[in-house]
Protein backbone atom coordinates (compact mmCIF):
# COMPACT_ATOMS: atom_id res chain seq x y z
CA UNK A 1 0.00 0.00 0.00
CA UNK A 2 1.27 3.46 -0.94
CA UNK A 3 0.90 5.84 2.02
CA UNK A 4 1.21 9.62 2.18
CA UNK A 5 2.50 10.73 5.60
CA UNK A 6 1.32 14.25 6.41
CA UNK A 7 3.35 15.73 9.26
CA UNK A 8 6.38 13.66 8.33
CA UNK A 9 9.01 15.60 10.29
CA UNK A 10 7.19 15.51 13.63
CA UNK A 11 7.93 12.93 16.31
CA UNK A 12 4.99 10.73 15.34
CA UNK A 13 5.55 11.22 11.63
CA UNK A 14 9.11 9.96 11.99
CA UNK A 15 7.97 6.94 14.03
CA UNK A 16 5.40 6.12 11.36
CA UNK A 17 7.85 6.44 8.47
CA UNK A 18 10.34 4.17 10.25
CA UNK A 19 7.60 1.58 10.78
CA UNK A 20 6.38 1.71 7.17
CA UNK A 21 9.87 1.58 5.70
CA UNK A 22 10.62 -1.52 7.79
CA UNK A 23 7.56 -3.22 6.28
CA UNK A 24 7.63 -5.32 3.14
CA UNK A 25 3.96 -4.62 2.45
CA UNK A 26 3.80 -0.82 2.53
CA UNK A 27 5.61 2.17 1.02
CA UNK A 28 5.86 5.83 1.96
CA UNK A 29 5.03 7.48 -1.34
CA UNK A 30 5.20 11.07 -0.04
CA UNK A 31 6.59 12.73 3.07
CA UNK A 32 4.73 16.00 3.63
CA UNK A 33 5.65 18.65 6.18
CA UNK A 34 5.63 22.42 6.35
CA UNK A 35 9.36 22.29 7.11
CA UNK A 36 10.15 19.93 4.24
CA UNK A 37 12.23 21.45 1.41
CA UNK A 38 10.79 18.97 -1.11
CA UNK A 39 7.11 18.60 -0.21
CA UNK A 40 5.79 21.31 2.10
CA UNK A 41 2.09 20.81 1.28
CA UNK A 42 -0.15 17.97 0.14
CA UNK A 43 -1.07 19.60 -3.15
CA UNK A 44 2.57 19.32 -4.26
CA UNK A 45 2.15 15.54 -4.57
CA UNK A 46 -0.04 14.04 -7.28
CA UNK A 47 1.51 10.61 -7.62
CA UNK A 48 0.14 7.15 -6.71
CA UNK A 49 -1.42 6.83 -3.26
CA UNK A 50 -3.77 4.47 -1.44
CA UNK A 51 -4.22 6.35 1.84
CA UNK A 52 -3.18 9.45 3.78
CA UNK A 53 -2.15 9.28 7.43
CA UNK A 54 -2.16 12.66 9.14
CA UNK A 55 0.12 13.30 12.12
CA UNK A 56 0.36 17.07 11.61
CA UNK A 57 -1.97 19.43 13.49
CA UNK A 58 -5.74 19.85 13.68
CA UNK A 59 -5.32 23.32 12.11
CA UNK A 60 -4.54 21.54 8.83
CA UNK A 61 -7.96 19.84 8.76
CA UNK A 62 -9.51 21.96 6.00
CA UNK A 63 -6.61 21.52 3.56
CA UNK A 64 -6.28 17.84 4.46
CA UNK A 65 -9.94 17.10 3.78
CA UNK A 66 -9.95 19.11 0.56
CA UNK A 67 -6.98 17.14 -0.77
CA UNK A 68 -8.41 13.74 0.12
CA UNK A 69 -11.85 14.62 -1.23
CA UNK A 70 -10.39 15.87 -4.50
CA UNK A 71 -8.35 12.65 -4.93
CA UNK A 72 -10.97 10.35 -3.33
CA UNK A 73 -8.34 9.02 -0.93
CA UNK A 74 -9.03 7.19 2.35
CA UNK A 75 -7.85 9.23 5.31
CA UNK A 76 -6.58 8.41 8.81
CA UNK A 77 -6.64 11.44 11.14
CA UNK A 78 -4.24 10.83 14.02
CA UNK A 79 -4.27 14.35 15.47
CA UNK A 80 -6.35 15.71 18.37
CA UNK A 81 -7.67 19.05 19.59
CA UNK A 82 -10.22 19.56 16.80
CA UNK A 83 -12.80 22.32 17.13
CA UNK A 84 -16.53 21.52 16.76
CA UNK A 85 -16.39 23.06 13.28
CA UNK A 86 -13.45 20.87 12.27
CA UNK A 87 -15.22 17.77 13.60
CA UNK A 88 -18.29 18.67 11.56
CA UNK A 89 -16.13 19.06 8.45
CA UNK A 90 -14.68 15.59 9.11
CA UNK A 91 -18.16 14.09 9.41
CA UNK A 92 -19.20 15.80 6.18
CA UNK A 93 -16.14 14.50 4.31
CA UNK A 94 -16.90 10.97 5.53
CA UNK A 95 -20.06 11.05 3.45
CA UNK A 96 -17.81 10.89 0.38
CA UNK A 97 -14.61 9.10 1.44
CA UNK A 98 -13.66 6.63 4.21
CA UNK A 99 -12.27 8.56 7.20
CA UNK A 100 -10.75 7.01 10.32
CA UNK A 101 -10.89 9.43 13.24
CA UNK A 102 -9.87 8.57 16.80
CA UNK A 103 -8.70 10.51 19.83
CA UNK A 104 -6.03 7.85 20.33
CA UNK A 105 -4.42 5.40 17.91
CA UNK A 106 -3.53 2.79 20.54
CA UNK A 107 -5.31 -0.56 20.30
CA UNK A 108 -4.82 -0.89 24.06
CA UNK A 109 -6.70 2.36 24.63
CA UNK A 110 -9.48 1.04 22.42
CA UNK A 111 -9.81 -1.95 24.74
CA UNK A 112 -9.73 0.40 27.76
CA UNK A 113 -12.62 2.40 26.28
CA UNK A 114 -14.73 -0.74 25.93
CA UNK A 115 -13.91 -1.90 29.47
CA UNK A 116 -14.70 1.53 30.95
CA UNK A 117 -18.05 1.61 29.17
CA UNK A 118 -18.91 -1.90 30.38
CA UNK A 119 -17.89 -1.13 33.97
CA UNK A 120 -19.88 2.12 34.04
CA UNK A 121 -22.93 0.17 32.93
CA UNK A 122 -22.40 -2.48 35.61
CA UNK A 123 -22.07 0.14 38.38
CA UNK A 124 -24.67 2.79 37.47
CA UNK A 125 -24.39 4.65 40.80
CA UNK A 126 -20.60 4.67 41.09
CA UNK A 127 -18.49 7.83 41.09
CA UNK A 128 -16.28 8.00 38.00
CA UNK A 129 -13.04 9.93 37.67
CA UNK A 130 -10.64 10.03 34.73
CA UNK A 131 -6.98 10.99 35.19
CA UNK A 132 -4.73 11.56 32.19
CA UNK A 133 -0.98 12.25 32.19
CA UNK A 134 1.14 13.61 29.35
CA UNK A 135 4.42 15.38 28.64
CA UNK A 136 4.75 19.08 29.35
CA UNK A 137 4.58 20.05 25.66
CA UNK A 138 1.07 18.74 24.97
CA UNK A 139 -1.32 21.48 23.86
CA UNK A 140 -4.86 20.15 24.29
CA UNK A 141 -6.41 19.78 27.76
CA UNK A 142 -7.98 17.42 28.52
CA UNK A 143 -6.53 14.91 26.09
CA UNK A 144 -8.58 13.60 23.22
CA UNK A 145 -8.30 10.16 24.80
CA UNK A 146 -9.77 11.35 28.10
CA UNK A 147 -12.70 12.83 26.22
CA UNK A 148 -13.05 9.62 24.21
CA UNK A 149 -13.29 7.67 27.48
CA UNK A 150 -15.80 10.11 28.93
CA UNK A 151 -17.91 10.05 25.75
CA UNK A 152 -17.99 6.23 25.81
CA UNK A 153 -19.14 6.25 29.42
CA UNK A 154 -21.79 8.85 28.59
CA UNK A 155 -23.29 6.42 26.08
CA UNK A 156 -24.44 4.28 29.03
CA UNK A 157 -24.90 7.28 31.35
CA UNK A 158 -26.64 9.87 29.18
CA UNK A 159 -27.26 12.09 32.21
CA UNK A 160 -23.53 12.44 32.89
CA UNK A 161 -21.83 15.84 32.95
CA UNK A 162 -18.10 16.58 32.63
CA UNK A 163 -16.22 18.44 35.37
CA UNK A 164 -12.85 19.27 33.84
CA UNK A 165 -10.19 20.16 36.39
CA UNK A 166 -12.74 20.54 39.21
CA UNK A 167 -12.31 24.17 40.33
CA UNK A 168 -11.88 25.10 43.97
CA UNK A 169 -14.99 24.74 46.12
CA UNK A 170 -18.20 22.87 45.49
CA UNK A 171 -19.34 19.35 46.29
CA UNK A 172 -19.07 16.60 43.71
CA UNK A 173 -22.38 16.12 41.91
CA UNK A 174 -23.94 12.70 41.51
CA UNK A 175 -23.81 12.56 37.73
CA UNK A 176 -20.46 14.16 37.02
CA UNK A 177 -17.43 12.54 35.46
CA UNK A 178 -14.32 14.24 36.79
CA UNK A 179 -11.53 14.69 34.22
CA UNK A 180 -8.07 15.66 35.44
CA UNK A 181 -4.97 16.47 33.37
CA UNK A 182 -1.37 16.25 34.56
CA UNK A 183 1.50 17.63 32.47
CA UNK A 184 5.12 16.87 33.32
CA UNK A 185 8.46 15.83 31.85
CA UNK A 186 8.45 13.37 28.95
CA UNK A 187 5.43 11.32 30.05
CA UNK A 188 4.22 9.50 26.92
CA UNK A 189 0.66 9.01 28.09
CA UNK A 190 -1.20 7.35 30.94
CA UNK A 191 -4.99 7.14 31.24
CA UNK A 192 -6.77 5.88 34.33
CA UNK A 193 -10.49 5.40 34.93
CA UNK A 194 -11.56 5.13 38.57
CA UNK A 195 -15.02 3.67 39.26
CA UNK A 196 -15.90 3.85 42.95
CA UNK A 197 -18.88 2.68 44.98
CA UNK A 198 -19.13 3.00 48.79
CA UNK A 199 -17.83 -0.55 49.11
CA UNK A 200 -15.29 -1.04 46.33
CA UNK A 201 -13.07 0.73 43.79
CA UNK A 202 -12.33 -0.53 40.30
CA UNK A 203 -9.36 1.03 38.53
CA UNK A 204 -8.73 0.60 34.80
CA UNK A 205 -5.40 1.88 33.53
CA UNK A 206 -3.38 2.08 30.32
CA UNK A 207 0.25 3.20 30.19
CA UNK A 208 2.05 4.04 26.95
CA UNK A 209 5.70 3.03 27.08
CA UNK A 210 6.78 4.59 23.76
CA UNK A 211 5.11 6.73 21.11
CA UNK A 212 5.79 4.00 18.54
CA UNK A 213 2.56 2.29 19.63
CA UNK A 214 0.54 5.16 18.11
CA UNK A 215 2.32 4.66 14.79
CA UNK A 216 1.46 0.95 14.91
CA UNK A 217 -2.19 1.77 15.53
CA UNK A 218 -2.28 4.37 12.75
CA UNK A 219 -0.84 1.89 10.25
CA UNK A 220 -3.40 -0.74 11.27
CA UNK A 221 -6.09 1.91 10.85
CA UNK A 222 -4.81 2.76 7.37
CA UNK A 223 -4.92 -0.88 6.26
CA UNK A 224 -8.45 -1.16 7.61
CA UNK A 225 -9.71 2.15 6.19
CA UNK A 226 -8.32 1.52 2.70
CA UNK A 227 -10.75 -1.44 2.43
CA UNK A 228 -13.85 0.52 3.46
CA UNK A 229 -16.47 2.45 1.59
CA UNK A 230 -17.29 6.05 2.50
CA UNK A 231 -18.02 6.51 6.17
CA UNK A 232 -16.63 7.60 9.53
CA UNK A 233 -14.70 4.89 11.36
CA UNK A 234 -12.96 4.58 14.71
CA UNK A 235 -11.28 2.12 17.02
CA UNK A 236 -14.51 0.23 17.76
CA UNK A 237 -14.83 -0.69 14.09
CA UNK A 238 -11.14 -1.58 13.87
CA UNK A 239 -11.37 -3.90 16.88
CA UNK A 240 -14.44 -5.55 15.39
CA UNK A 241 -12.58 -6.29 12.14
CA UNK A 242 -11.79 -10.00 12.17
CA UNK A 243 -8.74 -9.51 9.93
CA UNK A 244 -6.58 -7.68 12.50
Amino acid sequence: MNIIVNGSTGVMGRHLIELIEASAEHTVCAKVSRSSPTCSSLDQYSGPADCVIDFSNHAATADLLAYCLQRKLPLVIATTGHSPEEKEAIRHAAETIPVFFSGNMSLGIAVLVQLAKQAAKMFPDADIEIVEKHHNRKLDVPSGTALMLADAIKEVRPEATYNIGRPEGGKRTKNEIGIHALRYGNEVGTHEVIIATPNQVLTLKHESETRALFAEGALSAAVFTAKQCAGLYGMAELLADSSI
